[in-house]
């Protein structure tokens, strides 16, 4: 692997041309009917509304959606353009309409977006699923501006295609520190424990998360991809709405995250892209963790609160 460091402590994926060339071959180039052995812990290379075409169905337990945002954005040359809000949702529904046939009933929905994006999504979202829930997450990540708010968040839609599905909240609680103990009557702790890290209570998930750090260049899961999303905001969506050995999907996969936290938490996956460079990188990071189950944030099974170890 060739890197190319800023600095000593840059630790961001950098891939050669050679390396490009031998990982992306790995991918599948789908030309025919898939079937689920062929795609099972797999990246497919090319565009995703052919491929939906060929796609097995009923096999996805959990679907991330992670489309370009409603704005203008340039992926390795290939641009996307914003649209009025009314377009957007258009063009989500034909990713839905696409996507829906591989679905398991009690598969789980999570749609990415920003806030322009978040005007749209529930607008699309309702036609097809069951609305269940809107998590934003701070994205503490970007310069400020001097004629707008900095805009530091993004929204996560959560939803699912009927009123039978998975959901693991203690998968998912989140330590965090106690700023103020209390004791009970016996001068005991009252739901939490100290450790030599500090006093700690488990809680439960909300649908605000403050404990997310962008990928950065000083992250060994860093790539070039310009909106990389980070390995600890998937495992919480993976181990919430899925089992080991459930099968998840990612059809916009970039840089990989869903698949390469899929595999580090024993789930299925199958991702598509179609971008060479993107799917390479995938590949590599997928390789990595065959040895390498470290999640930033996660640690022995427990979500830690942001800069808390």
């Amino acid at each position: 692997m060739t890197e190319k460091r800023r600095a000593p402590q840059n630790r961001t994926i950098f891939l050669s041309e050679e390396e490009i060339a031998e990982y992306s071959s790995r991918a599948i180039v789908p030309s025919a009917k898939l079937t689920l052995d062929e795609i099972a812990n797999k990246t497919a290379i090319g565009d995703f509304f052919e491929i939906a075409k060929l796609l097995p169905e009923n096999f996805v337990d959990l679907l991330f959606l992670d489309p370009p945002y409603n704005m203008y954005k340039n992926f390795n040359g290939k641009a996307f353009t914003q649209k009025t809000f009314t377009e957007y949702a258009e063009y989500l529904e034909k990713i839905f309409e696409a996507v829906l046939p591989a679905l398991k009933k009690s598969a789980s929905v999570y749609v990415c977006g920003d806030w322009r994006t978040s005007i749209s999504i529930p607008l699309a979202l309702e036609k097809y699923f069951k609305i269940r829930n809107r998590i934003t997450w701070e994205r503490e990540k970007g310069r400020g501006s001097k004629t707008n708010w900095k805009n530091n968040t993004e929204d996560i839609w959560f939803a699912t295609v009927s009123d039978d599905y998975y959901f693991n909240a203690e998968a998912v609680k989140l330590k965090k520190r106690v700023i103020a103990p209390y004791r009970n009557e016996n001068g005991e702790p009252k739901d939490w424990s100290k450790s030599k890290n500090g006093m700690f209570r488990m809680t439960f998930p909300s649908n605000i998360w403050t404990d997310i750090s962008v990928p950065f260049w000083s992250m060994p899961e860093n790539t070039e991809h310009p909106t990389q999303k980070p390995e600890k905001l998937l495992a919480k969506l993976i181990l919430a709405s899925s089992r080991e050995g459930d099968f998840a999907f990612d059809p916009f996969l970039g840089s990989g995250t869903t698949s390469v936290v899929a595999k580090k938490l024993d789930r299925k996956y199958f991702g598509i892209e179609r971008d060479k460079k993107f799917v390479a990188l995938s590949e590599y990071r997928l390789e990595k963790a065959e040895t390498d189950k470290r999640i930033q944030g996660y640690e022995d099974g427990v979500f830690w609160e942001r800069n808390s170890i």
